[in-house]
C-alpha cells in the first residue's frame, strides 16, 4: 500500500497519461485526476491501516465493535465531511474523495487504538466453546 501510494503521489500526471493523452484539450482533466490521485495516494494508506487493523480484531474474534467502528466512520464521518466539503464548501468531488479518506482514516485509527488495548479487554483469552 505504501508503495502504490508513493507512485500515485510522485506520479499522478504520468499515471493518468497511461489512459488519457496528455494535450491541451484534456489539460482541465488532467488537472481533476492529478488531484484525485494525490487523495487516493492518502486513501491507500488510510484504507490498507484499517483492513489490518479490522483483520488483526477479527483474528481475535472481535467483530462487533470494529462492525460499529466501521458504520460509524464510514457513514457518519466519511459521508458527513465528503457532503460538507463537496456541498456546501463547493470542493466537489474532491470533497468526496476528502471525506471518504478521513472515514477510512479515523477507522483505522480506531481498529488500532483497540488492538492497542486488547489486553486490558480481555480479547486475549479465547473460549473453546
Amino acid at each position: 500500500m505504501a508503495v502504490m501510494a508513493a507512485v500515485m503521489f510522485t506520479f499522478p500526471r504520468e499515471l493518468i497519461s497511461l489512459f488519457l493523452e496528455d494535450s491541451p484539450a484534456n489539460a482541465a482533466v488532467i488537472s481533476i485526476g492529478v488531484s484525485f490521485l494525490l487523495i487516493a495516494a492518502l486513501f491507500q494508506i488510510a484504507d490498507g491501516a484499517q483492513v489490518v487493523g479490522a483483520g488483526m480484531l477479527r483474528g481475535l474474534h472481535d467483530t462487533r465493535v470494529p462492525m460499529i467502528f466501521a458504520l460509524l466512520g464510514y457513514w457518519a464521518i466519511g459521508l458527513g465531511v465528503g457532503i460538507a466539503l463537496a456541498f456546501v464548501w463547493e470542493w466537489r468531488g474532491v470533497g468526496i474523495w476528502i471525506g471518504l479518506a478521513a472515514g477510512l482514516g479515523v477507522v483505522a485509527g480506531l481498529m488500532l487504538w483497540r488492538w492497542s488495548l486488547r489486553h486490558s479487554l480481555g480479547l486475549t483469552q479465547f473460549s473453546n466453546a
